[in-house]
């Protein structure tokens, strides 16, 4: 085989999806936890970005990087993406039908099911670097607040749960900035750590 030929079948077949991944998380991280902060005095500006940003392109991310052969991407952004067009559907079709607490509940259990999903990637995300890591972990503590604050109908928790999400925000923008600027430069001009944990998975 010529080298030529080994480069063009090693090399991905579409660009990086990252940056535009974490970018779409970022900015509906961002819009849904400012409501829950109480920041916003509109209802629901957030809705429309969950359904095309956060859903939609997040949900595109992750089907290039099952093409590009990134398991741990594809799997997030499409689980994410998949997160964003439910919590709007569900906003869009079925909030307006429940009380106050039996939407509370509703979202409660929403949360916790992807705290449970989110758990795992957290730790295998320490394989990948420390600004991913962080981008998990942050959003690992959203869900839970979230979780919390929702089922037992708490305001003063829902707007914890919003401040931790601006902080998943800031975290995700700096990876999506940081990945795409490395990726046009080809070298890292702006760091993102080494992976935690090395050997955590058998090679």
């Amino acid at each position: 085989m010529s080298q030529v030929e080994h480069e063009t079948r090693t090399q991905p077949t579409v660009a990086d999806p990252v940056p535009l991944g974490l970018g779409a998380l970022a900015v509906t991280m961002f819009l849904f936890s400012a409501k829950n902060a109480g920041w916003t005095d509109g209802t629901d500006a957030w809705l429309g970005y969950a359904l095309a940003f956060g859903g939609l392109v997040q949900l595109l991310a992750g089907m290039w990087e099952f093409r590009n052969r990134d398991v741990f991407w594809a799997t997030a952004f499409s689980s994410y993406g998949a997160f964003w067009l439910g919590l709007g559907l569900y906003v869009v079709l079925l909030s307006g039908i429940a009380g106050p607490a039996e939407q509370g509940n509703d979202l409660g259990w929403i949360m916790v099911a992807f705290a449970i999903f989110t758990s795992y990637l957290v730790l295998w995300s320490t394989q990948v670097n420390q600004a991913v890591l962080a981008v998990f972990v942050t959003f690992e503590a959203t869900l839970i607040i979230l979780f919390i604050g929702n089922l037992t109908t708490t305001e003063t928790t829902v707007r914890i749960g919003g401040y931790i999400g601006v902080l998943t925000a800031l975290c995700a923008w700096y990876t999506s900035a940081a990945t795409l600027l490395n990726a046009m430069l080809g070298r890292p001009a702006l760091q993102l750590g080494e992976p935690v944990f090395r050997d955590l998975l058998p090679r």
